[in-house]
Protein backbone atom coordinates (compact mmCIF):
# COMPACT_ATOMS: atom_id res chain seq x y z
CA UNK A 1 0.00 0.00 0.00
CA UNK A 2 1.25 3.90 -0.43
CA UNK A 3 0.22 5.77 2.77
CA UNK A 4 0.44 9.59 2.78
CA UNK A 5 0.92 11.37 5.92
CA UNK A 6 0.98 14.89 6.81
CA UNK A 7 3.85 15.82 9.14
CA UNK A 8 2.36 19.25 11.16
CA UNK A 9 -0.35 17.95 13.41
CA UNK A 10 -0.27 14.31 12.63
CA UNK A 11 3.23 13.16 13.10
CA UNK A 12 4.11 16.39 16.00
CA UNK A 13 2.39 18.81 17.89
CA UNK A 14 2.90 21.80 16.18
CA UNK A 15 -0.32 23.74 17.75
CA UNK A 16 0.75 23.21 20.96
CA UNK A 17 4.09 24.95 20.49
CA UNK A 18 1.97 27.23 18.42
CA UNK A 19 -0.09 28.44 21.13
CA UNK A 20 2.55 28.80 23.19
CA UNK A 21 4.54 30.59 20.72
CA UNK A 22 1.22 33.34 20.63
CA UNK A 23 1.48 33.68 24.21
CA UNK A 24 5.34 34.58 23.70
CA UNK A 25 5.08 37.17 20.71
CA UNK A 26 1.92 38.73 21.19
CA UNK A 27 0.56 37.32 24.61
CA UNK A 28 -2.22 36.54 22.09
CA UNK A 29 -3.34 33.30 24.83
CA UNK A 30 -5.18 31.11 22.90
CA UNK A 31 -4.90 27.47 24.58
CA UNK A 32 -4.79 24.42 21.98
CA UNK A 33 -8.42 23.13 22.91
CA UNK A 34 -9.35 26.46 21.92
CA UNK A 35 -7.76 26.56 18.45
CA UNK A 36 -10.67 26.50 16.25
CA UNK A 37 -9.56 27.24 13.00
CA UNK A 38 -6.69 26.33 10.60
CA UNK A 39 -6.19 29.35 9.54
CA UNK A 40 -3.51 30.12 12.62
CA UNK A 41 -3.92 34.54 12.13
CA UNK A 42 -7.56 33.61 12.42
CA UNK A 43 -7.49 31.38 15.13
CA UNK A 44 -4.83 33.41 16.84
CA UNK A 45 -6.31 37.14 16.22
CA UNK A 46 -3.19 38.22 14.59
CA UNK A 47 -2.50 40.68 12.30
CA UNK A 48 -0.99 40.56 8.89
CA UNK A 49 2.44 41.54 10.11
CA UNK A 50 2.30 39.35 13.29
CA UNK A 51 1.20 36.40 11.24
CA UNK A 52 4.29 36.43 9.10
CA UNK A 53 6.27 37.43 12.04
CA UNK A 54 4.90 34.14 13.52
CA UNK A 55 5.38 31.67 11.03
CA UNK A 56 8.91 33.26 10.03
CA UNK A 57 9.70 32.48 13.72
CA UNK A 58 7.67 28.83 13.97
CA UNK A 59 9.89 27.25 10.89
CA UNK A 60 13.17 28.45 12.56
CA UNK A 61 15.18 25.29 12.98
CA UNK A 62 15.28 25.19 16.67
CA UNK A 63 11.65 25.48 16.96
CA UNK A 64 10.76 22.50 14.43
CA UNK A 65 13.18 20.76 16.28
CA UNK A 66 11.41 21.26 19.38
CA UNK A 67 8.42 20.00 18.51
CA UNK A 68 6.73 17.36 20.07
CA UNK A 69 6.13 13.86 18.75
CA UNK A 70 2.72 12.51 18.58
CA UNK A 71 2.41 9.57 20.78
CA UNK A 72 2.19 6.27 18.30
CA UNK A 73 3.44 8.36 15.21
CA UNK A 74 7.21 6.72 14.30
CA UNK A 75 5.60 3.01 15.88
CA UNK A 76 2.86 2.73 13.25
CA UNK A 77 4.86 4.18 10.70
CA UNK A 78 7.60 1.99 11.44
CA UNK A 79 5.39 -0.90 11.46
CA UNK A 80 3.74 -0.27 8.15
CA UNK A 81 7.43 0.26 6.59
CA UNK A 82 8.58 -3.08 7.95
CA UNK A 83 5.51 -5.00 6.54
CA UNK A 84 6.84 -3.30 3.13
CA UNK A 85 4.35 -0.44 2.63
CA UNK A 86 5.29 2.58 1.00
CA UNK A 87 4.98 5.75 3.22
CA UNK A 88 5.84 9.33 1.97
CA UNK A 89 5.65 12.66 4.45
CA UNK A 90 4.09 15.10 2.45
CA UNK A 91 4.42 18.47 3.89
CA UNK A 92 3.28 22.06 2.97
CA UNK A 93 6.29 23.47 5.20
CA UNK A 94 8.09 25.86 2.86
CA UNK A 95 11.29 24.00 1.55
CA UNK A 96 13.96 26.22 3.64
CA UNK A 97 12.38 23.62 6.37
CA UNK A 98 12.97 20.80 4.88
CA UNK A 99 16.60 20.26 6.22
CA UNK A 100 15.43 20.84 9.93
CA UNK A 101 11.99 18.51 9.45
CA UNK A 102 14.90 15.68 8.06
CA UNK A 103 16.58 16.19 10.87
CA UNK A 104 13.02 15.89 13.19
CA UNK A 105 12.20 12.60 11.66
CA UNK A 106 15.80 11.23 11.74
CA UNK A 107 16.47 12.01 15.46
CA UNK A 108 12.56 10.47 15.94
CA UNK A 109 13.44 7.44 14.17
CA UNK A 110 11.92 7.74 11.03
CA UNK A 111 15.40 7.73 8.90
CA UNK A 112 13.18 5.16 6.48
CA UNK A 113 10.29 7.44 5.44
CA UNK A 114 10.32 9.66 2.30
CA UNK A 115 10.00 13.58 2.99
CA UNK A 116 8.31 16.14 0.34
CA UNK A 117 7.28 19.82 0.80
CA UNK A 118 4.48 19.85 -1.19
CA UNK A 119 4.02 23.66 -3.03
CA UNK A 120 0.76 23.60 -2.23
CA UNK A 121 -0.41 27.61 -2.62
CA UNK A 122 2.10 29.04 -5.06
CA UNK A 123 4.09 30.89 -3.08
CA UNK A 124 7.86 28.45 -3.28
CA UNK A 125 9.78 30.12 -6.26
CA UNK A 126 13.79 29.40 -5.23
CA UNK A 127 13.65 25.60 -4.36
CA UNK A 128 12.22 24.45 -7.51
CA UNK A 129 13.18 20.36 -8.87
CA UNK A 130 14.82 19.29 -5.95
CA UNK A 131 14.71 15.77 -5.10
CA UNK A 132 12.06 16.82 -2.10
CA UNK A 133 9.86 19.31 -3.58
CA UNK A 134 6.94 18.67 -4.74
CA UNK A 135 4.62 20.59 -7.42
CA UNK A 136 1.15 20.18 -8.03
CA UNK A 137 1.43 19.22 -10.66
CA UNK A 138 3.96 16.39 -9.90
CA UNK A 139 1.83 15.48 -6.60
CA UNK A 140 -1.35 14.61 -8.74
CA UNK A 141 0.75 12.06 -10.65
CA UNK A 142 0.95 10.02 -7.56
CA UNK A 143 -1.02 7.33 -5.63
CA UNK A 144 -1.98 6.74 -2.30
CA UNK A 145 -4.26 4.27 -0.79
CA UNK A 146 -4.70 5.88 2.79
CA UNK A 147 -3.54 9.40 3.78
CA UNK A 148 -3.34 10.82 7.00
CA UNK A 149 -4.33 14.53 7.49
CA UNK A 150 -5.41 16.92 9.81
CA UNK A 151 -6.24 20.07 8.12
CA UNK A 152 -9.66 20.47 6.45
CA UNK A 153 -8.07 23.14 4.44
CA UNK A 154 -6.05 20.19 2.81
CA UNK A 155 -9.21 18.26 1.94
CA UNK A 156 -8.70 19.47 -1.80
CA UNK A 157 -5.65 17.68 -2.38
CA UNK A 158 -7.53 14.65 -2.53
CA UNK A 159 -10.10 14.54 -5.08
CA UNK A 160 -8.09 13.55 -7.65
CA UNK A 161 -8.23 10.46 -5.62
CA UNK A 162 -11.66 8.78 -5.64
CA UNK A 163 -11.02 5.62 -3.70
CA UNK A 164 -8.61 6.95 -1.11
CA UNK A 165 -9.17 6.28 2.27
CA UNK A 166 -8.51 9.48 4.37
CA UNK A 167 -7.93 9.15 8.06
CA UNK A 168 -8.29 12.48 9.44
CA UNK A 169 -6.62 12.94 12.72
CA UNK A 170 -8.66 14.69 15.26
CA UNK A 171 -8.00 18.22 16.12
CA UNK A 172 -10.14 20.96 17.51
CA UNK A 173 -10.15 22.74 14.56
CA UNK A 174 -11.31 19.95 12.33
CA UNK A 175 -14.44 18.43 14.82
CA UNK A 176 -16.97 20.72 12.71
CA UNK A 177 -15.72 20.35 9.73
CA UNK A 178 -18.07 17.95 7.52
CA UNK A 179 -16.36 15.32 5.31
CA UNK A 180 -16.48 15.55 1.77
CA UNK A 181 -17.45 11.95 1.14
CA UNK A 182 -17.77 8.51 3.30
CA UNK A 183 -14.24 7.44 2.92
CA UNK A 184 -13.41 10.03 5.26
CA UNK A 185 -12.79 8.51 8.95
CA UNK A 186 -12.19 10.95 12.19
CA UNK A 187 -9.25 9.02 13.71
CA UNK A 188 -8.15 10.01 17.32
CA UNK A 189 -5.01 8.75 17.93
CA UNK A 190 -2.15 6.28 15.90
CA UNK A 191 -3.56 3.34 17.98
CA UNK A 192 -7.06 3.82 16.14
CA UNK A 193 -5.17 4.38 12.45
CA UNK A 194 -2.87 1.39 13.33
CA UNK A 195 -6.13 -1.03 13.80
CA UNK A 196 -7.55 0.63 10.55
CA UNK A 197 -4.46 0.57 8.13
CA UNK A 198 -4.37 -3.55 8.12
Amino acid sequence: MKIYVDFDDCLCETARSFSSLAIEMFGKNVPYDDIRYFELDKSFDLTPEQFDQFMVRGHQPEVLLSYEETPGASEVINEWITAGHDVSIITGRPYSAYEPSREWLDKHNLKNVRLYCLNKYGRERFYENLEFSLELDDYYKMQFDFAVEDSPSAFKFFDHLPDLKVLVFDRPWNRACEFPNPNYRRCLDWENIRQIVV
